[in-house]
């Protein structure tokens, strides 16, 4: 097998989609996710996401976390105690395993984001 660094400049197709509409808030953004490496077992991936302004209601598996990025935009995460995290161009946040709460897009975004699951015991 040979081992390649993969270079995000490369050309990829996006994959397009919108939140379920039992989930969604506001809005009904258009989301495109341009996926540059993923292991065979897809327990990791990377990439760049790209979404319009909308809000909607995010339930992440017991083992699955993603480290982002924001390229441009804003986001707002609402943790289900009321707290928020605003994360602006050039910050990061990771939003962890198990997490339930409201994910919102403020201005249209445009991020680069990493997505790990973890086995579970």
């Amino acid at each position: 097998m040979s081992l390649r660094i993969t270079h995000f400049s490369a050309d990829v197709a996006p994959t397009e989609d919108r939140p379920r509409p039992d989930r969604l808030l506001s809005g009904n953004p258009r989301r495109l996710a341009w996926t540059h490496y993923e292991t065979a077992d897809e327990a990791l991936s990377c990439g760049v996401w790209a979404c319009e302004t909308g809000a909607w209601r995010i339930r992440f598996a017991e083992d699955k976390h993603e480290f982002f990025c924001v390229l441009e935009g804003e986001v707002r995460l609402h943790e289900e105690d009321g707290a928020t995290v605003t994360v602006l161009p050039g910050e990061a946040a990771v939003i962890p395993a198990g997490f339930v709460g409201v994910f919102e897009v403020v201005r249209a975004v445009r991020k680069y984001f990493v997505v790990a699951q973890t086995p579970q015991a």
